[in-house]
């Protein structure tokens, strides 16, 4: 089944002042969006998602890199990213996974961004106007916590039952006067080693 895309979304967030203090750089989100018909829904339980998402999830990959950056102006200005998805009620939780925790998706964005560090996400099932939390991370630097960001939006009329919306996120820059401090301070200060941060 081909990718059916009812409608995209583009949401940019600029923030100028943060705690009642002017940031030093402004803070910019980008959230990109489609909302695309299940294509499993009304089939009863599937048992091979595969063909669906080998057809379908390279799209909305282009699609939405596209969107980002265009947004954006350029791969190389993304620092931070993250991934997506809500699938409507007559859906599974899984239908929103297969199409976003697949290289035929992520690698789209991976590679346009130059990133290393894996894609945070999350997915769940809920109806129109279900909050959409996108968690955002550096693209090269898991433990660099100024860039631990979440973008929160709704789309008031999606996903419908039938229908997922699936969306990429952006930052450019990091949280304004971030002063938490990275993770490899508490390693050090614990003691322990980046390879194995919990000591186990």
């Amino acid at each position: 089944m081909a990718a059916i895309i009812r409608k995209t979304y583009l949401n940019i967030e600029t923030t100028l002042i943060e705690g009642g203090k002017a940031a030093e750089r402004p803070l910019t989100l980008i959230a990109a969006a489609a909302v695309v018909k299940n294509p499993w829904a009304g089939r009863g339980f599937v048992e091979n998602l595969k063909p669906e998402i080998h057809e379908v999830a390279p799209v909305l990959g282009a699609l939405l890199t596209k969107m980002i950056l265009d947004a954006a102006g350029s791969g190389e200005i993304v620092e931070a990213y993250g991934k997506a998805a809500v699938v409507g009620l007559d859906g599974e939780v899984e239908h929103a996974s297969a199409l976003i925790h697949t290289l035929r998706f992520g690698n789209h964005y991976r590679t346009a961004v130059g990133a290393k560090s894996y894609l945070s996400f999350t997915n769940i099932r809920g109806g129109a106007n279900t909050p959409i939390m996108i968690p955002l991370m550096d693209k090269n630097d898991e433990g660099r916590r100024s860039h631990y960001l979440t973008i929160h939006f709704a789309i008031p009329d999606a996903p419908a039952a039938d229908e997922i919306v699936v969306a990429l996120g952006a930052s450019i820059g990091g949280r304004p006067h971030h002063r938490i401090g990275d993770r490899y301070q508490d390693l050090k200060d614990l003691g322990h080693d980046a390879e194995n941060p919990a000591a186990v």
